[in-house]
Parts: structure tokens; C-alpha cells; sequence
């Protein structure tokens, strides 16, 4: 089945000769088509789709999936720059891309693997009015099955042999998947004693009382700019669309600093943005980046926009590098 304009197929594999079979022919199809193909994939798999590629390997450019897929928003954004950068041919007339992009899931937790499974679906928005194309491959023989079978409801294709596909039966509407990611997130943090309250002028004290609590735990100099520059425009955010004032809840685990920003609301009558901050925005645009840039700095983020009070969780991991 072909599908026109873009294309996000989920390829599930459990042999080496599954992973070629699907993977090969679409890449193979692209070289021919004189298309810009992009691999990231597990290092053995480009070992793997190298040696079939032969003489054409150069032609194809490899990223190893670990080096590629940090947080659910850095990848988006990634994938975004690349496509933007390679749109067009050396005559200057529009391109189609080709992506074979394998997520990494071993090693998430419960949490982190629902918001990659947010992510693949994402990918259905933030690329719609494309012509590009994305196979994703999924190892049946390492993922849990619920990995595997969340691949046949963010995928509007599933490949099957020598290059065919098939629509899924089990596809389901971004805003709808959203929304069940959404009902399974954590709840807000209960108050502490590193609670800090802001209001109007006091950004530069909330900035100094995060700085001093992440250092306290060592987090990276590089990390911890991103940190507090993300932070600052959640809490600037809320003092100025949510009531004027709330609180900055600091926690932290053996894996992440947590920053929570609520606000008292405005009660006005405003109905939130769908996924908010996830869809690269207009770079043309003055305003709306704000969501966009706080995702690209933190790692995880989580949100509940509400004229009533909102809540914005955002995770950054403490050692791990970007």
C-alpha cells in the first residue's frame, strides 16, 4: 500500500533477515529515487544494513540510535533540523526524505517509555503535510510486548515483506493517544521545604534558589544552564498567564532533578493548545517558541495547562551528557 504525502510505517522484526528485508528495499527504493536516506539505528544494525548496501553504504548516512535518541523532544527537534536542512536537491527543488529511525527502549522506565510511545505518535503531527518517509524498526525479540504492540496504534502503516505494507488496524488519533499518555503521568509534587513561592520581580530569586539546589547536587555546569534557563521561562510563562504568581517545587531521585512550576490561574475561559510545545514552530514566527525551546532544554517534561492553575513538571537528568 502506498501512502501519499508522508509516510510513518512501523517495521516488526525478529530475525537479522526481517530487519534487511524491511529496512534494505526502503532504503534501496530511496537511493533510486535519488532521495536523501538517513539511518539511525542499534550499532549492530548498521553493521548489518552496511554490508547489504554494498557499494551503495556511503550513499546513506548512519547515526548510531544511542547517540541520537537522548529525550522524546531533543529527537523531534533533531529530525526536524535535519529534514529542514535537506529539503531541497542541489537545484534547489523540494526533496523527499527517507528515515529509518529504531528508538531505543531498553533501560526506560515505566514513565520514559510512555513518553517515547508520546513521541512516535507525535511524529504523525509534526511531520503531516510532508512527503517524507519513516520506517521504524521494532526488535520483537528484545522489546516487551507492550512496546511492540504500542508501534500498531502511533503508526498508520505496519511493513510487511519485500517493501509492502499494510494500513493498522490499530492506529490511533494523535490527540486521543495524547490524552491517554496524559491520564497516566504522575501527580503533582505535595508541598516541601524546598518550595519557592514567585510573583511578579521575583525571577531572578527563583533563578539564584534553583542554581544553588542543583549545584548542591552536582549537576553539570552545562546541565544546569539549561536548567535554569528553562525553569525561568515556565515560571515567566505563569506570571504572566497564570494569575501572577505560584511555586517552584524542587525534588530530586537517583536519576533526575525535578522541577515543578504551578500558578493559581486566571480562571478566564480558555481552552489549552494541543501538545503544547512538541511541534517545531514557525521560525518566521515572533511569538509561540517558548514551549518548544523549554522541551528542546529539558529532558522529560510533563504539563497540565488549566485557567484554573497549571502545572509544568520538567525532568532533567543529573550526570548523564546531552
Amino acid at each position: 500500500m502506498t501512502r501519499a504525502g508522508f509516510v510513518h510505517r512501523a517495521l516488526c522484526y525478529g530475525s537479522d533477515d526481517e530487519f534487511l528485508d524491511g529496512t534494505l528495499t526502503f532504503a534501496r527504493d530511496g537511493l533510486a529515487a535519488g532521495e536523501t536516506v538517513l539511518a539511525v539505528v542499534a550499532t549492530r544494525n548498521i553493521d548489518l544494513l552496511g554490508r547489504a548496501l554494498g557499494r551503495r553504504r556511503d550513499e546513506v548516512e548512519f547515526v548510531d540510535a544511542d547517540d541520537w535518541y537522548g529525550s522524546p523532544s531533543r529527537t523531534l527537534g533533531r529530525y526536524n533540523a535535519y529534514c529542514a536542512d535537506h529539503d531541497t536537491d542541489g537545484a534547489g527543488r523540494p526533496s523527499r526524505i527517507r528515515i529509518i529511525g529504531e528508538p531505543v527502549w531498553p533501560g526506560r522506565t515505566e514513565f520514559e517509555t510512555r513518553e517515547w510511545m508520546r513521541y512516535e505518535s507525535l511524529l504523525n503531527v509534526a511531520f503531516a503535510g510532508t512527503v517524507h518517509r519513516i520506517l521504524c524498526p521494532y526488535d520483537t525479540r528484545a522489546l516487551p510486548p507492550g512496546v511492540v504492540r504500542s508501534a500498531t496504534r502511533t503508526h498508520p502503516e505496519l511493513a510487511l515483506a519485500a517493501g509492502d505494507s499494510a494500513a493498522s488496524g490499530h492506529y490511533a488519533d494523535p490527540a486521543d493517544f495524547y490524552a491517554e499518555c496524559d491520564a497516566a503521568r504522575p501527580y503533582g509534587l505535595p508541598a516541601g521545604r524546598d518550595d519557592i513561592p514567585f510573583g511578579r520581580g521575583r525571577s531572578a530569586h527563583v533563578r539564584r534558589a534553583l542554581r544553588s539546589y542543583a549545584l548542591d547536587l552536582g549537576v553539570p555546569e552545562h546541565r544546569l544552564d539549561d536548567m535554569v534557563a528553562a525553569v525561568h521561562e515556565v515560571v515567566v510563562n505563569s506570571v504572566r498567564h497564570g494569575g501572577g504568581r505560584g511555586v517552584l517545587r524542587l525534588r530530586n531521585d537517583f536519576e533526575y532533578v525535578i522541577c515543578e512550576v504551578s500558578d493559581v490561574g486566571t480562571g478566564a475561559s480558555t481552552v489549552p493548545p494541543l501538545f503544547p510545545g512538541h511541534l517545531p514552530p514557525d521560525r518566521r514566527a515572533v511569538h509561540g517558541h517558548g514551549m518548544w525551546v523549554v522541551r528542546q532544554l529539558s529532558d522529560l517534561l510533563t504539563e497540565t495547562l488549566d485557567p484554573a492553575g497549571s502545572v509544568v513538571r520538567l525532568y532533567f537528568k543529573r550526570c548523564a551528557a546531552v
